[in-house]
């Protein structure tokens, strides 16, 4: 009695042929049209993203190495202008010197000249209190010579002979007590 029952009822596990056929025809068909036309945009799709991809980095590697030749160039170009602000810096300070030193040979030629200018003011001056004082002592001189001779030594010519007489007296005692 067990057999008969397991005998007519069918097995759940266990599909019909006829839907096993059909639902494989099914799947192959499915199969056939995804692999026809589904899978080729798939492929395609996925090899244009590829494309992109590597596009995009052979693009950005080469933004890259144009930023790397702009920043080389760029700091050549800063090393230069280093190097020339360090170049002008130490012209300056050539030029500074050499003025300081135009300048010094002009201060000192200058005084120089300054100098040489009080001396022979000076001089002048020296020659011309020389000559108001030999005067003044000639006139003097004359008056006590004629207080002490008694006779008035008011004519020019004599006066002239004794101031000249007496002053070279003098200078040659005076030259006499340097010696």
């Amino acid at each position: 009695m067990y057999l008969l029952a397991a005998e007519e009822a069918p097995n759940p596990l266990l599909p019909d042929l006829a839907e096993m056929a059909i639902g494989g025809f099914a799947f192959l068909l499915v199969l056939f049209f995804v692999g026809r036309l589904l899978v080729p945009r798939l492929q395609k799709t996925l090899e244009m993203r590829a494309d992109a991809i590597e596009g995009g980095l052979k693009r950005a590697e080469e933004a890259q190495a144009a930023a790397q030749r702009t920043l080389e160039e760029y700091r050549a170009k800063l090393d230069e202008a280093r190097h020339d602000a360090a170049r002008l810096r130490e012209e300056a300070r050539e030029q500074a010197a050499q003025i300081k030193a135009d300048l010094r040979v002009e201060a000192q030629a200058e005084a120089r000249r300054l100098i040489e200018t009080a001396h022979a003011q000076i001089e002048a001056d020296r020659r011309q209190a020389f000559a108001q004082l030999q005067a003044e002592l000639g006139r003097l001189a004359t008056e006590l010579a004629g207080r002490i001779v008694g006779e008035s030594l008011e004519d020019e010519a004599r006066q002239s002979r004794v101031v000249d007489r007496f002053l070279t007296e003098l200078e040659s005692a005076d030259g006499a007590a340097v010696r």
